[in-house]
């Protein structure tokens, strides 16, 4: 069997370089084995384990300009000019360093490959594997990197995967996630751990108090984070030293950072390292701080292979599938800086401990990733696979699922699952979890964890009834808590519990919750490992400083997981102060709450609601904060239905009128209906639930799906709302209609003004928007308004913010410069009155353009919020916001990031005049991203429809 394992840059020092290395020499023994590296970096590798093998190469990048390894015609002027020009067969947001010489290069390579086997080892090569590979050659992607966490450099595995026979990755986590994110379009999914390398390795023998860490020095290894723990507890350790190697852009400042802390003597950055297996025969322990980027990382097998204790972050994926908890090492809750610098005192102070550590280290890394084991998996696979490739259905089961993958988002976008930044569960638990499955048959299997699929439950809700199912379990057992405020949107809840009943409240949650598929994620272990447990096993797990208690919940979609973001954190304060004077305080033992993180007491004196239910709280969080809006916050939306035939008869009527043919914005575009109303309805119901009243402003249209019997809804007419309706409609200009909103009947003071294309992402609260004492808040645009005169060929919103411009700098001598977000725009409706009267012929004026025009002014999306801002009513903040242009393909993919990390507090899907993407492509795409980003029906839609 010929295998070709396919590498961006094999010359180079990299987890998925060696691991690629590794594999291949193994299988080079009975196989007929080739590296192909698209690019030459170096005169020599970096790796040993690549001279023992055949390396192919594509491009020279060692000459300038780069040019083909093979014999070639081409001069030096047109290498120059391919080097220059960007890939055609990689999106250079995947992976820039791909050029248009590199894709010649791997056309000529791949389409001509005679292997049995094409083994990729990025998304970005698997991309072109799978455009350029003869359909005879069996084509596997081994993931070297936890998917989920990768960003854009992902996305051609989620559109291309389909063309795959096998996509193999290094943890089950991963495996999951990518099977819930492809459904029906995944291929053939595998699991297959890295494996420790062959050969001599000389042992550590526990005693240099050497701490060994290699790392590329970047800021996704988090290297800063080992030298700020080192420093905490250096002085306790004078023997002790930390020695880095690896080289990377960060070097600099870590230097600065050691010398900051005056350690030059004892934390020494020494470059790359050939040869670590001798620098591990001189380590007493390793740290790995990397982020969540990590996958399997080679480096803490080679340690471990070496005898030395590991202290680990605890992130996604990789440190918690190598080493294991209290017996060959100790991991602690990613980013904690305190915790990281505990684990390492520890083992600097316990040579027994590290001792031990040591010694199961090295036994149970060879048992559990020996070459030999890891080795016959692969040579399994792709036998396998290659024994089935002249099967007929192997080529039409490949169309069908490249065509399913299409019908679901079109060519450019995949809806796929969430993930959750814990690490999974271990084989003992995952054992437990199936029997509690089997138990519970409408469980189902959702990012690692059992969850309850349910297509009903908005995230305040889920909030409230994990708050609800833990302090039910807690008054079970009579355990005394208080519900406390603390900072945030309100999508979670804390409890707080004497530390003097711990014990008792793990005891009362274990017992309560046996056999139900409640997990708790551990705040601060002591003893256990951090992470997500069921929460039957808390009263086994020791001490802690507190934990987050929830139920997981995911859609039918598998697109949106309510999980440890809506849990109820469970806090054990402890008491501070003394007896005499003032006597005891309590005090938090993370975090704070809207009372500071001390409270002079834990019995309760108040109750709190939420939901339906009233909790123990003290008087303090049922008063009117400082902090706190206090005031109610209706929603205005305006929208059209741009199918409705009358309506259309009366933009064609308005549209034959002198004058208004000319008018700017006239196009389909503007008035486009693709159901955003009901998907932006749902983020407001889903991420703002404090909004009281929602305001429909519509030309006498109403949403089939609507429920106007709703009591939080009111459709308004445009004839209810204009002060001159028969001079005015039927109007076409969302200016004209923005002037009048300040006259809605019953209408608070502070609202929100949304379009239809504005979503919220992610939870929010009143002060997102407003501050306590009523002034709005409004987010400045990166993009500018011209020094320039108004012209015809302005855009509307362009010209009415230049209009905006020049009533301001005549009133006030202040010039605007820029536009705003679009997104949820501030209000209040006295001073919208007031500018009604300051500028009424002006606005007038606007409100009788039947279509945007030069002459408008834009009152909501500019004009109020400078005006408020010079009047001392308003005040710039900022917002996390993505735009996103549903009719150019290249911003497809920026839909797949949106639904992934569900990162943005709010985002906008418009649409552009013009372009060359199918009508029937941007409805695809933009109604699959909506039906998965917001799958939960907002309490406005009808029961059907």
């Amino acid at each position: 069997m010929k295998i070709t394992y396919l590498l961006g840059w094999g010359d180079e020092m990299g987890g998925t370089e060696l691991a690629t290395y590794t594999q291949a020499l193994h299988l080079a023994e009975r196989h007929d084995v080739e590296v192909l590296s698209v690019f030459r970096t170096r005169p020599e590798p970096f790796f040993p384990e690549a001279r023992e093998l055949p390396v192919r190469y594509l491009v020279d990048r060692t000459l300038t300009p780069e040019r083909p390894v093979r014999a070639s015609r081409l001069d030096e002027a047109a290498c120059r000019t391919l080097a220059a020009l960007p890939s055609e067969l990689i999106d250079p947001a995947w992976e820039s360093a791909f050029d248009r010489l590199a894709d010649v290069e791997l056309r000529a390579a791949l389409t001509t490959l005679d292997s049995d086997v094409l083994v990729t080892t990025t998304p970005a090569l698997l991309a072109a594997a799978v455009e350029l590979a003869p359909a005879r050659v069996v084509t596997v992607h081994q993931e070297h990197r936890p998917t989920q966490r990768r960003g854009s450099s992902g996305e051609p595995l989620l559109l291309h995967a389909p063309r795959l026979d096998a996509l193999v990755t290094l943890t089950e986590r991963t495996r999951e996630w990518i099977a819930e994110s492809l459904g029906a379009t995944a291929p053939e999914l595998a699991v297959i751990p890295n494996a420790v390398p062959d050969g001599f390795r000389p042992r550590a023998d526990g005693r240099a108090k050497v701490v060994v860490m290699a790392a590329r020095l970047t800021g996704e290894k988090r290297v800063d984070h080992a030298v700020r723990a080192f420093a905490r507890i250096a002085e306790a350790h004078p023997d002790w030293t930390l020695r880095v190697f690896g080289t990377g852009h960060r070097e600099q400042s870590l230097r600065r950072l050691v010398d900051a802390y005056a350690l030059q003597d004892r934390v020494e950055l020494l470059g790359p390292c050939q040869d670590m297996a001798a620098e591990w025969a001189k380590a007493g322990m390793t740290l790995m701080t990397a982020g969540h980027n990590e996958a399997f990382p080679l480096v803490l097998l080679e340690a471990l292979a070496a005898g030395v204790p590991v202290v680990a972050y605890d992130v996604l994926t990789g440190p918690a599938e190598i080493v294991r908890h209290r017996v060959d090492g100790l991991l602690v809750p990613p980013g904690d800086v305190e915790q990281l610098a505990s684990a390492m005192a520890e083992l600097m102070s316990d040579d027994t401990t590290r001792f031990d550590f040591a010694r199961a280290a090295r036994k149970g890394v060879y048992d559990r990733f020996s070459s030999a084991r890891v080795t016959a998996l692969w040579e399994e696979l792709y036998t396998r696979l290659v024994e089935g490739r002249d099967r007929p259905e192997r080529l039409a089961e490949r169309a069908d699922k490249v065509a399913l993958g299409v019908a679901s988002g079109g060519p450019g976008f995949r809806p796929t699952a969430p993930h959750a930044l814990v690490a999974g569960a271990p084989a003992d638990e995952r054992a437990r979890e199936e029997e509690i499955r089997a138990a519970h048959p409408h469980l189902i299997r959702s990012v690692g964890r059992l969850a309850e699929q349910r297509d009903d439950v908005l995230a305040a809700r889920m909030a409230a009834l994990n708050l609800d199912l833990t302090a039910s379990a807690l008054q079970a057992h009579d355990v005394p808590f208080i519900l406390v405020r603390t900072h945030g949107s309100g999508a979670s809840h804390t409890l707080a519990v004497a530390d003097d009943h711990r014990d008792a409240a793990l005891k009362a949650l274990a017992e309560v919750l046996q056999g139900r598929p409640v997990y708790a994620e551990l705040v601060r272990p002591r003893d256990a490992a951090p992470g997500v447990v069921l929460a039957e096993r808390l009263d086994s797990l020791g001490e802690m400083a507190g934990l987050k208690v929830f139920k997981p919940v995911t859609t039918s979609t598998l697109s949106l997981r309510h999980g440890v973001q809506q849990a109820c954190t469970v806090a054990f304060w402890t008491r501070t102060g003394e007896p005499e004077g003032s006597g005891w305080a309590w005090r938090a033992p993370f975090g704070s709450t809207l009372a500071g993180y001390q409270l002079p007491s834990l019995t309760p004196t108040a109750r709190l609601r939420v939901g339906e239910r009233e909790y123990p709280t003290v008087e303090v969080f049922t008063q009117l904060l400082m902090k706190d809006v206090g005031f109610p916050v209706d929603a205005v939306y305006t929208w059209v239905d741009d199918a409705d035939p009358q309506w259309r008869a009366a933009r064609a009527t308005a549209l034959g009128r002198p004058g208004d043919a000319a008018s700017a914005d006239t196009g389909p575009v503007r008035f486009r209906n693709r159901d955003e109303l009901r998907y932006s309805l749902r983020s407001l119901a889903m991420y703002a639930p404090w909004v009281r009243h929602v305001y429909l402003v519509t030309a006498g249209q109403v949403p089939a799906w609507l429920d106007t019997a709703h009591p939080g809804v009111t459709v308004v007419d445009h004839r209810e709302l204009f002060a001159d309706p028969d001079a005015c409609l039927p109007t076409f200009n969302s200016h004209a209609i923005e002037t009048q909103l300040h006259r809605i009947d019953g209408l608070s003071e502070h609202f929100l003004y949304l379009n239809d294309d504005m979503f919220l992402g992610r939870p929010t609260a009143p002060d997102t928007f407003f501050l306590p004492n009523g002034l709005t808040r409004f987010f400045w645009s990166s993009v500018s308004v011209p020094d320039l005169p108004v012209s015809a060929a302005d855009e509307g919103y362009l010209a009415a913010a230049k209009n905006n411009r020049e009533l301001l700098r005549r009133d006030f001598g202040r010039t605007a410069t820029h536009c705003l977000l679009h997104v949820p725009y501030a209000l209040r409706r006295s001073v919208l009155q007031e500018l009604a009267e300051r500028y009424g012929r002006e606005l007038a004026a606007t409100a009788r353009n039947r279509f945007r025009g030069t002459g408008d002014h834009s009152v909501v999306s500019s004009l109020f919020q400078h005006y408020a801002y010079l009047t001392g009513r308003a005040v710039p903040a900022s917002i996390t916001y993505d735009f996103v242009d549903i009719a150019d393909r290249d911003h497809h993919a920026r839909l797949g990031r949106l639904l992934q990390s569900r990162h943005k507090t709010a985002f906008c899907v418009g649409e552009s005049p013009g372009g060359s993407l199918a009508e029937e492509e941007r409805a695809l795409a933009l109604r699959a991203f909506l039906a998965a980003y917001f799958p939960v029906r907002s309490p406005y839609e009808r029961a059907k429809g």
